[in-house]
């Protein structure tokens, strides 16, 4: 049984398709897939040390809830795209070394 290309894919997630075993193949596919697991991995971090914590600053309330927890994804987002903690080249070697 095959499996469709439009499912979730774990690492890009919830609403990416997964890519093709085409494009598993090309680094650059290999190395978004690594930072966006970092990202998640990093934004997750943060909202655990307090960083999405809600102060009250803007008034409270469900609003600034949501987005507190954008402003941690792209805090995340930012921390990979300047190096990180090295997680998404680790993981893209073993990616990459899986594939070979």
């Amino acid at each position: 049984m095959t499996t469709p290309l439009l499912q979730p894919h774990p690492l890009l997630g919830a609403g990416a398709p997964a890519p093709s075993p085409a494009a598993l193949g090309d680094e650059s596919e290999l190395r978004a897939a690594a930072a966006a697991f970092e990202a998640e991995f990093l934004a997750e971090m943060l909202k655990h040390a307090g960083l999405g914590a809600p102060r009250n600053a803007f008034g409270g309330g469900p609003g600034e809830e949501a987005f507190a927890s954008l402003l941690v994804r792209e805090h995340a987002r930012l921390l990979v795209d300047r190096g990180g903690i090295g997680l998404a080249e680790r993981l893209f070697e073993a990616m990459k070394e899986g594939m070979g």
